[in-house]
């Protein structure tokens, strides 16, 4: 499943690290950051209870910008 989120992000170099973080949180198969939109695309594991992975999602991306928020 591929679900779309809107993201607060403050620089390019901030995104990606984000998107790095993400892809290490357990139940993501591909996350994306794009600065320009503002948007997280995530693409889940088969299983996996989204709302529970995003929670892991974005206490990972405020270990890189403590006033980080994703929109889920």
């Amino acid at each position: 499943m591929k679900k779309s989120y809107n993201i607060e992000v403050d620089c390019a170099n901030c995104a990606n690290l984000m998107e790095d973080a993400a892809n290490k949180t357990d139940g993501i198969k591909k996350a994306t950051v794009n600065f320009m939109t503002q948007k997280m695309i995530v693409e889940f594991e088969d299983g996996v209870d989204e709302k529970t992975v995003m929670k892991q999602v974005l206490k990972n991306c405020k270990k890189v910008e403590d006033d980080c928020e994703i929109e889920f």
